[in-house]
């Protein structure tokens, strides 16, 4: 599967910016399944200055400072992005949980060493007693790692309600564990909160899902959505991911951007303004199925 996309953000000031630091976390990754084959970053007004460089996850970032006061920021990113159908096949078998947790501490291997930093809290996710007990409903004694982790995702999306105006980019998870209630943002910190109060490791993932529209309606350009979802370690299996928000194991028609603890460490945009008093945004997402790449033959560019 070959898509291109195309994700707009619009700020809109009420009084002039005089200086703005930007960073941009809206490079695909690539990764066996998956590959970035073309990336650009549309900036206006132009920045004064631009670079780019990787961060702690590996996560590709531009940095940039518009000079010049504006009233308008409009940063547009479009990549092209190659998906292997079959992806990563789910595990047949797997070990029972506790033996995943009391293994990680001790495991010395570099992707051991890598997950176990996704044990702990982080910024906007702390561990606790109410998110270990609504996670041992599903991790009960002996159960198989992926097997719990899928009846987690599943008990989640069923307990849980989508309402977008339910909460904002900052509401705790401790709110949303209350109210019931949140996006995807908030399901896949919940659900990171539950396994990492079983001492599991998880991240937080950003990306993209291409949506569809109802039969017999056309589809509309920018009514596509960002996403985000889960992934947790298993020893033998490496990360398996799964999504909350729909109770999926994300295959094809979800597009990986970036991952770190939470969402505070892959925001797609963040930075600091000089000026402006309130803002207003807009932002839209369009995932288009290709044919093939522009100005290749037709088929999967590797």
């Amino acid at each position: 599967m070959i898509y291109k996309i195309v994700h707009k953000t619009n700020y809109g000031y009420p009084y002039p910016v005089s200086v703005g630091n930007h960073v941009a976390c809206l490079t695909p990754r690539s990764m066996p399944h998956q590959g970035c084959e073309r990336h650009e970053l549309r900036i206006k007004p132009h920045p004064a200055t631009r670079t780019e460089r990787v961060d702690y996850f590996g996560n590709q970032l531009t940095l940039f400072t518009i000079q010049e006061p504006h009233e308008k920021l409009v940063v547009e990113a479009r990549s092209f992005v190659t998906i292997q159908e079959n992806g990563k096949p789910w595990p047949g078998w797997s070990p029972p949980w506790e033996q995943v947790s009391a293994f990680l501490p001790n495991d010395r291997s570099a992707a051991g060493l890598e997950a176990y930093q996704f044990v702990f809290e982080s910024p906007r996710i702390r561990a606790s007693e109410q998110f270990a007990a609504y996670a041992r409903q599903s991790f009960t004694p002996g159960r198989p790692f992926a097997e719990a982790l899928l009846d987690l995702t599943a008990r989640i999306h069923r307990d849980f309600h989508f309402d977008s105006k339910a909460t904002n980019v900052r509401t705790p998870t401790e709110e949303v564990f209350r109210k019931r209630r949140g996006v995807c943002q908030d399901f896949a910190h919940l659900q990171i909160a539950c396994l990492r109060s079983l001492s599991l490791a998880a991240r937080y993932v950003s990306g993209y899902l291409r949506t569809y529209p109802p039969p017999g309606s056309p589809r509309l350009v920018g009514a596509d959505a960002s996403h985000a979802w889960v992934s947790a370690y298993c020893p033998d299996s490496g990360w398996l991911d799964v999504d909350p928000t729909n109770n999926v194991s994300p295959s094809e028609g979800h597009v990986t951007l970036a991952w770190g603890r939470d969402y505070g460490d892959v925001s797609p945009l963040r930075g600091m303004i000089l000026g402006g008093r309130e803002h207003t945004l807009k932002v839209g997402v369009d995932i288009k199925p290709l044919e093939g790449l522009p100005g290749k033959s037709r088929g999967v560019a590797r």
